[in-house]
């Protein structure tokens, strides 16, 4: 019966609603997959799938003429007189003939580089022909995974949803998405409605295919492709490639189309390798095979990303449009070996819409209603590209599955594998999980929170927490209570804290929580635990300076309007200082520096402390504005996605009162404007301006005065545009007024890549500027170049910069190394 209900299942996903349906194969019986099929002079049609097959959906019966169309094969034209459905017809194409003619061969100047010239030179007046569209989109997604490990870090991996086999290979993700796009090229716009939505094995079915992301579009500068490339009809792409004419050949209307073969100057730029195809006299795309690796993207778990784009003439605009398109990956990483196929199809174009006015608004991605809900009868009718037998058999059993997956038997079952206690969870942690109930149990191990420091010395924490999901739209609630232990200072501080969601669309969100902690003199929290154990132990340094704070606090953050983050907070504290408890190092103080004092303000003095013990209140309101912001609605959240054609603004006010010393209280105001802008073949330029004042000048606390970011480790861990290079910690402080900005510019391969000799080496040109100002005291300036892109072969980590400083007269400089990671 089983076997009789699956042939049935395959039966209708693939004829029940076919017109035109059959198998095209090479002249050796090859199946040939991602071939457009479309009816002769239109540009609307559907491709064959990885087994070659397709299905062409046609209302009229009568005479046709259908077209089978793919790079590095003849384009085949049949016509055929339909009386019935469904139709069946089968193709064999010929492998293309592409040669290069004796004129080609003999012209003194490169044939190819004329061609790409032409394409350069016509790319505004192609692109204008299509100036603005509405289509039809289809995209399919399918990950594969082969001989899976059964546990990674000693975690048990399970069955990837139950889509492998006995050699645990097999699909781990298929989804498939059809959705409505607009798009204006002038000032560009896009929106995207999605119609249906479908994920094999899950209820809401919401896939993340989106036709924006798949918009590869060679006729700009920069190609999004995993990373920014440059296109190889960029307008620097003579600085980047090579060409040669592979040959030329006439395609189905007669016209004559050139083969040109990329060849990139140096090996892992990024840049693109294969061939493109170009239309003579229209010097417009026709189509592109091409491929980059890990290390062209930056992105070294991937072995290879390869591109097919297929073009069509479009007679009412007399352009030539993208139809088809297939994104093919192969992933290597820690013992995992992945791959797959993002395919996408475009159809029913409409060249001369009239968009309202608020056609285009900063919501580009819309759901239908009901959209992940539509049965098989409908995806059978509308699918462009038929699935594969392995794709049927996939939605089969994991739709199947899902139903008893969901079931609290399985769950339970599931849980108790999960719930194990393992011997060192104790130290690493544990996580008792109620999937069915939606509920999980935590304890954090000691390892987790493990560090040391001279107040308190080795320390570590323990720490219990409940979680609840309420549902699947973002609604849950937190709870728990920690205990820091210093071995040194002998020192327990309990905390606890409760934290409630609401929704996964504004994200309201509120936490109240008390007790007694260690915190940073610099609210900013410049110095990273890690990075104070290891410089204290190994090198006798600890940079970290802290005080004790007894709290009871209450934040709330929330999306207000579409850009706009509402914070705020509410904190009462009695704050006390600490000292030094420990002189313990693996170092030896005769061969090292001795420990510094816990008093950022005088190093040297281990009896005074920095402030006296008071108590406070602080309120503090915030609001982040991203200008323009675009998001994304799905039908449980909202997706956030900005806007990189403008900055980002914070603003904050802080009121502190309630001290018993007026002069502790204060107000204070401080604004930040941040940006990354992607300057294409060009690099990319990124800044960060922050400025700050209080109202009154007043004698105020240490912990509440206005401070820079230092940094004196040469390998820091924060982030490169809110620190200095090389400020002293706690030198740069103010109860008045101050402003700090922050640039750089990472050139890419625009600068050293036209370097002989130097551009083998793919590293990367960066140049930045910082500059400090406050009140009473002289300006603190840095000025930096560095080279990025540091490693072997795919695995370019490293980044490294020559730091000088300027400050009253007084010159240094220094080196700093950096992690760099998919840049």
């Amino acid at each position: 019966m089983q076997k009789i209900t699956f042939l049935f299942f395959l039966f209708v996903s693939t004829t029940f609603f076919a017109q035109v349906k059959g198998k095209i194969t090479d002249t050796n019986k090859r199946p040939l997959s991602f071939v457009s099929v479309y009816l002769d002079k239109t540009v609307t049609g559907t491709t064959s799938n990885d087994n070659g097959e397709y299905v062409l959906n046609i209302s009229k019966k009568g005479n046709h003429t259908i077209v089978f169309q793919i790079l590095g094969y003849k384009t085949f034209k049949k016509k055929v007189t339909i009386s019935s459905f469904p139709f069946e017809l089968n193709v064999e194409l010929e492998e293309e003939n592409v040669q290069l003619d004796e004129i080609s061969i003999s012209t003194k100047d490169n044939p190819a580089n004329r061609i790409i010239r032409n394409v350069i030179e016509n790319k505004e007046k192609n692109t204008d022909k299509f100036a603005k569209y509405t289509a039809k989109f289809y995209s399919r997604g399918l990950y594969k995974i082969k001989d899976a490990p059964e546990k990674f870090m000693g975690q048990t991996m399970g069955d990837f949803g139950g889509g492998l086999d006995s050699t645990r290979s097999g699909i781990i993700y298929l989804s498939e998405t059809i959705s409505e796009i607009k798009f204006q090229k002038k000032p560009k716009k896009f929106k995207e409605n999605i119609i249906a939505s479908k994920v094999s094995g899950t209820d809401n079915g919401i896939s993340f295919n989106r036709a924006e992301d798949a918009n590869i579009n060679f006729y700009q500068n920069s190609v999004e492709f995993g990373n920014d490339l440059v296109s190889p009809i960029s307008t620097n792409a003579f600085s980047y490639y090579k060409y040669k004419l592979e040959g030329t050949f006439y395609d189905k209307n007669g016209k004559l189309i050139n083969k040109i073969k990329l060849i990139p100057k140096r090996k892992n730029d990024r840049v693109f390798n294969g061939s493109i195809y170009i239309v003579e006299d229209d010097w417009a795309m026709y189509g592109a095979d091409v491929s980059v690796t890990g290390a062209q993207v930056n992105i070294p778990m991937v072995d290879v990303l390869h591109l097919k784009q297929n073009y069509n003439y479009a007679n009412k605009i007399d352009a030539w449009v993208l139809i088809s398109q297939s994104i093919d990956f192969k992933v290597n990483v820690f013992g995992f070996k992945f791959d797959g196929r993002f395919s996408s199809a475009y159809s029913e174009y409409n060249f001369s819409p009239k968009y309202e006015e608020n056609t285009f608004t900063n919501e580009v991605l819309t759901f239908e209603k009901k959209a992940t809900e539509k049965n098989a009868v409908y995806w059978n009718k509308l699918r462009p590209v038929p699935l594969t037998i392995e794709e049927v058999k996939d939605y089969k059993i994991k739709d199947s599955i899902k139903v008893v997956r969901k079931s609290k038997k399985y769950l339970d079952s599931v849980n108790k594998k999960q719930n194990e206690f393992s011997l060192l969870a104790p130290i690493t942690g544990y996580t008792y999980r109620n999937s069915y109930e939606k509920w999980s149990f935590s304890y954090d191990g000691l390892l987790g929170n493990f560090g040391f420091n001279t107040v308190q010395g080795f320390n570590t924490s323990l720490g219990f927490s409940y979680f609840k999901r309420q549902n699947e739209k973002g609604k849950w609630w937190n709870a728990g209570i920690s205990a820091n232990y210093g071995f040194s200072d002998k020192r327990l501080r309990p905390t606890v804290f409760f934290s409630k969601k609401w929704n996964n669309i504004s994200r309201p969100r509120m936490t109240i929580s008390g007790g007694i902690t260690t915190a940073q003199f610099n609210s900013r929290n410049p110095i990273m635990d890690l990075n104070n154990t290891i410089t204290s132990l190994f090198y006798r340094r600890n940079h970290l300076k802290i005080y004790e704070k007894g709290f009871a606090k209450i934040n709330y953050s929330e999306e207000i309007k579409n850009g706009i983050y509402f914070s705020s907070s509410l904190e009462y504290a009695n704050r006390k200082p600490l000292f030094n408890t420990t002189n313990y190092s693996f170092a030896k103080q005769s061969n090292t520096e001795p420990y510094t004092s816990n008093n950022p303000l005088n190093t040297t003095d281990f009896v005074n402390a920095a402030f006296t013990e008071h108590k406070i209140a602080t309120l503090n309101v915030g609001a982040s504005i991203v200008f323009g912001q675009k998001y994304l609605s799905y039908p449980d959240r909202k997706f956030n996605i900005g806007n990189d054609k403008y900055p980002t603004l914070n603003i904050n006010y802080t009121k502190r009162f309630g001290a018993s010393n007026s002069e502790l209280n204060s107000d204070l105001f401080v604004a930040s404007l941040r940006q990354d802008v992607n300057a294409g073949n060009y690099g990319n330029l990124s800044y960060n301006l922050r400025g700050g004042m209080f109202l009154k000048k007043k004698n105020i606390a240490l912990m509440d005065k206005l401070q820079a970011n230092g940094n004196q480790l040469d390998f820091p861990l924060d982030g490169q545009l809110n620190s200095f290079g090389l400020l002293e910690y706690y030198k740069f402080y103010t109860n008045d007024k101050y402003a700090e900005a922050h640039i750089e510019h990472n050139f890419r391969g625009a600068i050293l890549g036209k370097i002989p000799l130097v551009n083998k080496l793919n590293f990367h040109l960066v140049g930045g500027a910082k500059t400090l100002l406050m009140a009473n005291k002289k300006p603190y300036t840095e000025y930096s170049v560095g080279l990025d892109n540091i490693g072997f072969g795919k695995w370019r980590f490293l980044r490294i910069d020559y730091v000088k400083s300027f400050n009253a007269g007084i010159k240094n400089d220094g080196l700093l190394f950096r992690l760099s990671m998919f840049n």
